[in-house]
């Protein structure tokens, strides 16, 4: 079994009111018992700047857990990679395979440079592929990226999703060790079904996107919602229990 916390969408942009909030997420996670890692699941900084990856880096360093980061569409790879992965520069995409606690993390990069939408391209996917046909161990699978690669039915975030998913699913579907696919980018807790698997989208730190049922939808995103997180527990029996907070 292992137990992970899931944040997303923190868009640090040096300014007080992201790193306020980044601050209030990283101090309700960190006294937790027993979790084994912290998803970030993509636009970490709002600019994709240095600066703002230092920043970061100190907000998220009282975590004494893993922490598992992958870029979104407002970060930017030449800069992800040495500022938070100790990589080289470098404009390809970085795909990352993580294991925790026995359970392959594999951290895909959903990014189409200067685009608000995602895709993974076939670098990604064949090498996702390799990856899932490496594995040593037998243990479950969770795929996480940025961008939902289904419809929430939130059409501001729809039209920006991630497009080319019926590839993925096609991949997915032929692979039962893969338990759950895990995002962010909607700026909203949501849930749901992708090729047979549970679809977690992590909800935003640094705003809320409405439903357009809900009161005030007009406006789209709500700024003083607070932040939330997502508590994911994957059992030993490779069924995922998700509960949602905010703080």
């Amino acid at each position: 079994m292992i137990t992970f916390a899931h944040i997303s969408d923190l868009h640090i942009d040096l300014r007080e009111r992201a790193t306020e909030r980044a601050r209030r997420l990283v101090a309700a996670l960190r006294p937790m018992h027993d979790l084994d890692a912290v998803l970030v699941t993509g636009d970490i900084a709002d600019h994709g700047t240095a600066p703002e990856y230092d920043l970061v880096r100190e907000l998220l360093e009282p975590l004494r857990v893993p922490v598992l980061v992958l870029p979104g569409n407002h970060d930017v790879r030449e800069t992800f990679g040495p500022g938070l992965l100790g990589l080289p520069s470098s404009g390809r995409e970085i795909n990352q395979a993580v294991t925790v606690a026995g359970v392959d993390f594999l951290l895909c990069d959903s990014v189409i440079p200067r685009r608000s939408d995602g895709e993974l391209s076939d670098a990604t996917l064949n090498w996702m592929k390799a990856a899932l046909d490496g594995r040593e161990g037998d243990g479950p699978v969770m795929v996480a990226f940025h961008h939902p690669p289904a419809v929430l039915h939130i059409p501001t975030i729809d039209r920006i999703r991630q497009h080319g998913e019926q590839r993925l699913a096609g991949l997915l579907k032929a692979r039962p060790e893969v338990a759950a696919v895990l995002c962010g980018h909607a700026h909203t807790a949501a849930t749901t079904l992708f090729a047979g698997r549970p679809l977690v989208v992590g909800p935003g730190c640094v705003s809320t996107t409405l439903h357009p049922a809900e009161p005030g939808a007009q406006n789209v995103v709500s700024p003083d919602a607070p932040p939330g997180y997502a508590l994911h527990v994957l059992d030993d029996e490779a069924r995922l229990v998700t509960h949602f907070r905010a703080v």
